[in-house]
């Protein structure tokens, strides 16, 4: 529930930050977003919650119609990671996720300030990312790959994969191995300067 919660949330998180231009897709993202940064927490405390099940699943169908506008480094590190570890998709996702917007940022700082006010989030860009790094914790999110059991020394090979992934094309920044390298390593080591 998590795993699969926490991908939808990548969908609409990353059709927000793609650089393309698709204000309906844009709108259910932030809309999507905000069901699952609602709901994922009732869902995991209490699985019998219909009212919050019904609104992940609209959330994920949301994050579907999203991201035609585009997804971006979050899913082209997550398919070779996944593909090389075998890693659950959307828990990768989920570790990468934080590392990947802090790599962003000077792209998408606005995107995401919006994003949090709409979801109720104060703080602006920081803000968000100090709640979803709870968010993550409250639901036992492993903070790196390497406790997702992803082998840090494997960055030339994930980057590399990551660089030419059809979703690499609409990351808000060029993903460049090099970018895709940072970010990759950044996640294996936990490194962060917000939270």
């Amino acid at each position: 529930t998590v795993g699969t919660g926490l991908d939808a949330l990548s969908h609409s998180l990353e059709a927000i930050s793609a650089p393309t231009f698709h204000p309906m897709a844009h709108g259910i993202g932030l809309e999507g977003s905000r069901l699952v940064l609602e709901h994922l927490p009732r869902v995991a405390a209490n699985p019998e919650d219909l009212d919050s099940r019904t609104a992940m699943l609209a959330a994920a169908a949301m994050g579907a119609v999203a991201f035609q506008k585009g997804l971006g480094a979050m899913h082209a590190l997550a398919h070779p990671i996944g593909a090389t570890f075998d890693t659950h998709h959307g828990m990768t996702n989920a570790v990468v996720m934080p590392y990947v917007l802090e790599a962003n940022r000077l792209a998408i700082e606005e995107k995401i300030a919006s994003l949090a006010a709409y979801a109720g989030i104060t703080g602006g860009f920081d803000g968000f990312m100090e709640h979803l790094l709870a968010l993550r914790a409250a639901l036992d999110v492993p903070h790196t790959l390497v406790d997702l059991g992803v082998d840090a020394n494997a960055v030339a090979a994930i980057s590399a994969a990551a660089a030419v992934d059809p979703s690499a094309g609409t990351n808000p920044l060029p993903c460049t191995p090099e970018f895709a390298a940072q970010v990759f390593t950044a996640a294996c080591n936990g490194i962060l300067t917000v939270g």
